[in-house]
């Protein structure tokens, strides 16, 4: 659009406005050029009247101008307001004016202390050599950047919520009746304990040797670290110089590593954690977590692995050896070698001095520890993988069961199981079965490959104070004790007998039960059909149903007494069908067998087509030498955790059968006894009662007997695991009738404690 400014600034039609070019002048219609202001580039004054030059000045005035005279104000120019700065923009431009305030401020003394560097004025390498003043300077600049970097480092470290998963996972430690230790089960040997559980002394002991600036250092040390550093320069490892507080920092919370990187986050975390934690709980989980030797963490573990006691028990000077052990188990251990055993004791004599000296010990009391105390040759908690993991196994079963305790929880450890096995009868027991395994190997090794001993051990309150569960844990996965895997045979006899003796017979379908004793004669014959009120009983082949004694031997009319002396299958199979088979197994049952382990509902109940352990035989003979009261078997005295007591479900006695009821089976078993044994009866007084038992395809031989108010199972079987679970023949390994291997084991067992 082409306008033409008038002189009194109306715009008119035909003049054209000069573009601007790149140079900021305007080009003249003519082809000359010229700034905005009319000078001319060569410096000579553009014309000026008339001229298209003169008449056009300044637009922005003009329209300015014309704009006035429209709004009636001729000759005023209206002002555009600026627009409105922003927050952040006013803020930038306070903070550049008062960086240039203080620039103009400091300038000059700036200027002045400015380091001049290279040195001017000196000449080689006196130019390089900084002066005082610069020295100075860097010194303070680095103390200054470290601070800060320090200050940086303290605020963004922090302390984990949770210690790492290997500080918190312990051992289950199991101990045998006496309280002593027996084994271990865990990926850690640990046990955490409560400071107020390790004696002053040991305490001492430990901080003399290890820090005893503890209670007043800030959590780390300036002097350790820099011994250190000065140690380890150029090897890209560190080595000492750490606080009590940094090991525990290291045990707990971090890897054990051995770089700058890893020991700067310790001194760190460990002035955080001084700050967060007393010096007490810091010392109690030092003293938790750290690395004895023999596989054990913790100073709990560590005075059960070479004292065999707890921590509690320890004095000073055991407590210095332990100590010592934090410098190096390999090294201080004085059972590896005899260097290190030199190395062991200066090193105690050494910590029992420093006692001396920080004021924590008497001289008098220093003069009374001048023998090096002896420690164990080995770990008395380690596992060996044979009779001491079957007695774990079961151990835990019942600690979880009687405690409560989940898989889980039972897993993260740190449970004390105090067991009731007899440490002298699980012994003997095993040297009794292994006699017989080598003697059946001897006699028999075709045969005895595949032979098989279980046995236990109960007191009549239900104790179970020894169990024999195979040759070795690690070879064969399974328990002999407590296996329901061959038949009872005629050691079931005791529990139709008691049946019987409870509730009575029943001869014809009208009338009641009637009672029963010791004297009531029965038919022993062999081969004797067995009969109900409504006549013979047949099996589901058509077949007569009879029983056969052991030889095909008859002994017709015989008292009940007599007969459970004598063992006669026929008179009791007839007598658990005239007293009631449920009746039978309800006693059974009452007396301690599982009902899972009793076999069916038929004739054969009453010969022991049952299948119960050797733990269950030998708790279900209890129940007659307890005067028919029974007792739950279970094999925990009692479960702590880190020294505190879990609340156990401890079985208590139930009536089981009528007590004149278990004075007669136990009489008859006594005469059982002494019929088979005269000689050993004779020697017994009269204590002992038991009762052989035989099946009748000759897959099981057994002995039960009670001996000074414990019962003992013993069961010899054949069965090959690795084709079936179904008993083999004995052929011979089980003995005879006057020669049972089962009754040699069992004797053999009680022998040293008779």
């Amino acid at each position: 659009m082409q306008l033409r400014i008038a002189e009194g600034g109306i715009p008119t039609p035909g003049f054209e406005e000069p573009p601007i070019s790149d140079a900021g002048r305007r080009e003249i219609p003519d082809g000359s050029t010229g700034t905005p202001s009319g000078t001319e580039k060569t410096g000579r004054t553009a014309p000026t009247g008339d001229s298209p030059a003169a008449t056009s000045g300044s637009r922005t005035s003009r329209r300015a101008d014309a704009k006035a005279a429209a709004s009636g104000r001729p000759g005023t120019r209206r002002r555009r307001k600026a627009p409105k700065s922003t927050p952040a923009a006013r803020l930038t431009a306070a903070a550049v004016a008062a960086t240039a305030a203080v620039v103009a401020v400091l300038g000059p003394w700036l200027r002045r202390v400015r380091p001049r560097y290279p040195r001017p004025g000196l000449t080689g390498w006196k130019r390089w050599l900084p002066n005082w003043r610069q020295a100075g300077g860097a010194v303070l600049a680095s103390f200054g950047l470290s601070v800060l970097t320090l200050t940086v480092a303290y605020a963004v470290t922090d302390i984990p919520d949770n210690l790492n998963s290997f500080a918190t996972q312990q051992d289950n430690v199991y101990f045998w009746a006496d309280g002593t230790p027996m084994a271990r089960a865990g990926w850690v040997q640990r046990q955490e304990m409560e400071l107020d559980d390790v004696p002053q002394d040991v305490r001492w002991a430990v901080l003399a040797a290890e820090n005893e600036s503890f209670y007043s250092d800030p959590g780390i040390s300036a002097k350790g670290l820099t011994r250190a550093l000065l140690r380890t320069v150029g090897q890209g490892s560190t080595e000492g110089g750490s606080t009590i507080t940094q090991q525990y920092v290291k045990n707990a919370y971090l890897s054990q590593e051995r770089t700058y990187s890893r020991k700067f986050t310790e001194a760190i975390m460990a002035l955080k954690l001084d700050n967060k934690m007393s010096k007490d709980q810091i010392l109690e989980g030092y003293l938790n977590t750290s690395w004895f030797g023999r596989g054990t963490y913790g100073i709990q573990r560590a005075a059960q692995a070479y004292y065999g006691k707890d921590v509690s028990e320890l004095n000073a000077s055991e407590g210095a050896f332990l100590a010592t052990l934090l410098k190096g188990a390999g090294l201080y251990d004085p059972t590896l070698s005899e260097a290190n055993r030199a190395r062991a004791e200066e090193r105690w004599r050494w910590t029992l001095d420093r006692m001396v000296e920080i004021g924590k010990m008497s001289p008098e009391e220093r003069a009374g520890y001048r023998t090096f105390p002896k420690v164990l040759e080995s770990n008395p908690l380690y596992s060996t993988g044979e009779q001491s993991d079957y007695l774990v196994e079961l151990a835990t079963r019942y600690a979880k069961k009687t405690a409560r305790i989940s898989d889980k929880d039972f897993d993260r450890g740190g449970y004390q199981i105090y067991t009731t096995f007899d440490k002298k009868r699980v012994d003997q027991l095993t040297r009794a079965v292994a006699k017989a395994r080598d003697k059946a190997r001897k006699d028999n090794p075709k045969a005895a490959k595949h032979v098989h001993y279980g046995a236990a051990s109960i007191a009549v309150d239900g104790r179970i104070v020894a169990i024999h569960g195979g040759p070795d844990h690690r070879k064969q996965g399974y328990n002999e004790s407590n296996a329901t895997t061959v038949p009872a045979g005629s050691a079931f006899q005791p529990f139709v007998y008691a049946a019987a003796l409870e509730h009575g017979v029943r001869k014809s379908r009208d009338s009641g039960p009637e009672p029963v004793t010791g004297g009531t004669v029965y038919d022993g014959d062999d081969k004797v059909p067995v009969t109900t009120p409504e006549g013979p009983y047949w099996d589901r082949s058509g077949r007569k149903v009879a029983a056969k004694n052991d030889n095909g031997r008859s002994y017709g009319q015989i008292t009940l007494h007599q007969a459970l002396a004598s063992s006669v299958n026929t008179t009791f199979m007839q007598l658990g069908m005239d007293t009631g088979l449920d009746k039978v197994r309800a006693t059974a049952r009452a007396s301690g067998l599982l009902p899972s382990s009793l076999g069916a509902q038929v004739p054969a109940l009453t010969t022991g087509s049952s299948r119960p352990s050797a733990i269950r035989m030998a708790s279900g003979y209890t129940t007659f030498a307890a005067e028919g009261r029974h007792t739950e078997p279970y094999a925990i005295l009692k479960v702590t955790r880190n020294g505190h007591e879990v609340p156990t479900d401890v079985p208590v006695a139930r009536r089981a059968v009528d007590a004149d009821t278990a004075a007669e089976v136990q009489s008859a078993l006594t005469d059982a006894f002494r019929t088979a044994y005269p000689e050993t009866a004779a020697k017994a007084n009269g204590e002992v009662a038991g009762k052989r038992g035989t099946t009748e395809d000759d897959t099981a031989a057994w002995y039960v007997g009670t001996e000074k108010k414990v019962s003992t199972a013993v069961v010899v079987y054949r069965m090959d695991l690795a084709k079936s679970l179904e008993p083999l023949p004995l052929e011979g390994l089980g003995g005879t009738i006057t020669d049972s291997v089962p009754y040699g084991i069992w004797s053999e067992a009680l022998r040293p404690l008779g």
